[in-house]
């Protein structure tokens, strides 16, 4: 690993914790109807978000371009490249790691679902972009998603299927790893602890309550999780910026979930 990409590392992590809590504002209009949901307005969503205060954004690059001048500074910037619904109706990549350097980035994330016929060609995108990544000693950031096809095709988060993504992230030489949490203490734990680089949890799937988010969060981080980058649990459950300042009690200052949302409803 070289300097640069140390010391853009060392943005996404710098809080003295030494893990890191990020909000995802990337997901893109092959989610769903954009009329509705917590990134409805994606401009205000984002002013939310970034009133509690993360430590690094992922966003899509097109709005970065027109969101992001008015954040510079407040937290890193991590441009996501991937972009692909789970049947596969979508699937590109729609930014290189130069792209990253010229939006000024941080990190280049790559959000890629593993499992079925097209398996190979998203672990192409993430070998193609850490190899072409390395040039600009820019970090990339694998976001992992394994496909269960015994009913449809579903994201899903079970301690073999997240065993398995983690496993696709570390040999394709990414510097950071996001999953999901698979509820599951010990599994996670074993994983956490074979993988070579930081593991992240995903926010996702939607919990029921904030709380539950919150708990699944501090699970992970005993597990060994190094933080959590949060979308729907984020902005989908709505007062989001009280959401982000429990997320960051939890993660940073190791507060338990119940005290930790207390804390943030009480703050103005």
């Amino acid at each position: 690993m070289g300097l640069g990409t140390k010391i853009r590392l060392s943005r996404l992590f710098s809080h003295r914790s030494g893990n890191l809590f990020g909000g995802a504002v990337d997901h893109f209009v092959g989610y769903g109807n954009v009329r509705e949901g917590g990134l409805a307005d994606l401009p205000g969503a984002l002013k939310r978000v970034m009133a509690g205060e993360p430590d690094y954004i992922s966003i899509q690059p097109g709005a970065a371009r027109h969101l992001w001048p008015a954040y510079a500074g407040k937290a890193a910037l991590v441009i996501q490249a991937g972009c692909f619904t789970p049947d596969d109706r979508i699937s590109q990549l729609i930014a290189t790691p130069e792209d990253a350097v010229r939006y000024g980035a941080d990190a280049l994330a790559v959000a890629i679902p593993v499992r079925g016929d097209t398996e190979g060609h998203y672990i192409r995108w993430l070998t193609d972009t850490v190899n072409a990544a390395a040039r600009f000693e820019m970090p990339v950031v694998a976001h992992v998603y394994p496909r269960d096809y015994s009913n449809g095709c579903k994201i899903v988060f079970t301690p073999d299927e997240i065993a398995y993504a983690v496993r696709i992230g570390f040999e394709t030489g990414v510097d950071v790893i996001k999953v999901g949490y698979t509820g599951d203490f010990d599994s996670f734990k074993e994983t956490v602890a074979t993988c070579p680089v930081p593991i992240v949890i995903a926010g996702g799937p939607k919990t029921e309550d904030l709380l539950g988010a919150l708990t699944q969060t501090s699970e992970a981080l005993r597990a060994g999780a190094k933080g959590a980058v949060v979308g729907r649990n984020l902005w989908g459950h709505g007062d989001t910026t009280m959401a982000a300042r429990a997320f960051k009690r939890v993660i940073h200052d190791g507060m338990a979930p119940q005290d930790a949302l207390a804390a943030a409803a009480r703050e103005p």
